[in-house]
């Protein structure tokens, strides 16, 4: 899914394309993308973009007469630049949106059609989507903490609840887990003051390099690479692979079509944490550490 790096350089790619400029028409390919019926779709076309913003893993566009269409692309939409009355493709293809100077279109991979299109009117439409997570690049030390240790949850699920955190998702969190050094499973209440403050830093660091990285990898031009796995990360969909900082084998924790990563070295001092459906069929046989998982792998 895309998260906050990948969608401020959207909207960055965005601003330089229908900033200022007249919505024509919107052409709906499915009829499951738009959740809204007031106002109705239509009531947008010729009306001039005027403000760009994001709201968490969401893209929004302001329009004239105060309304919004909110846009979330979920696991697998993706935007495109396309020139003006550009085809939909196929059956990936769920809308376009038409300027005079070109078409954004909306795709979609896979059969599970995920992706949404609000049309909602003034700034209490707009915050009634708004899941209310802090913004980290926006906020300070005191507020991070607060909203962290609020409820004790596991630090993973802390970053990547859109209530306590905005923007963050399953791949960055565990870029900036491996960063701070922390377990995925460390419990929040649990955290001391230092590693707190780690983990914030950390954060800041994490979503301001990437957003720098994905940035100059556009180079101006519409972003058409967003994916959740780049070469360049350390653990993020990296099982199996060298860890960059200590060369250990970067391991995993999947739960359901989520799959955690982390370096038993760097982060779980040397542990190497459940797995819920190898360790249950391992059972007894399951590695606690880092070197039992060498030995059953040389067994294999």
């Amino acid at each position: 899914m895309p998260e906050l790096p990948d969608i401020a350089v959207y909207i960055e790619a965005l601003e330089s394309r229908v900033l200022g400029q007249r919505l024509e028409k919107v052409r709906l390919a499915s009829p499951f993308l738009l959740r809204t019926a007031v106002p109705p779709i239509k009531s947008v076309e010729g009306l001039m973009v005027t403000a760009l913003r994001r709201l968490g893993k969401r893209i929004v566009f302001g329009l004239q007469d105060d309304l919004w269409l909110v846009l979330h692309l979920m696991i697998a939409g993706r935007l495109h630049w396309k020139p003006p009355g550009a085809a939909l493709q196929g059956k990936v293809g769920l809308a376009a949106f038409d300027f005079a100077e070109g078409s954004l279109t909306l795709t979609e991979a896979g059969s599970k059609k995920r992706a949404s299109l609000h049309l909602v009117e003034g700034e209490a439409g707009l915050a009634a989507l708004d899941p209310g997570g802090l913004e980290v690049l926006e906020t300070d030390l005191s507020a991070f903490a607060a909203a962290l240790t609020a409820k004790n949850h596991t630090v993973k699920r802390a970053l990547t609840d859109p209530r306590i955190f905005s923007g963050i998702g399953n791949a960055y969190s565990d870029e900036i887990l491996h960063r701070a050094r922390l377990s995925p499973v460390a419990m929040t209440a649990k955290l001391t003051a230092a590693e707190i403050e780690t983990l914030f830093t950390a954060t800041r660091e994490a979503l301001e390099d990437w957003t720098r990285l994905l940035r100059e990898d556009a180079a101006g031009k519409f972003p058409e690479k967003v994916t959740a796995f780049r070469k360049e990360m350390a653990v993020h969909g990296r099982y199996g692979k060298p860890c960059p900082v200590c060369d250990t084998a970067v391991q995993r924790i999947r739960h359901a079509s989520n799959e955690t990563n982390y370096c038993p070295r760097c982060q779980t001092g040397g542990k190497v944490l459940a797995d819920r459906s190898l360790s249950a069929l391992l059972k007894k046989d399951w590695p606690r550490n880092i070197e039992e998982l060498e030995q059953l792998r040389g067994k294999g």
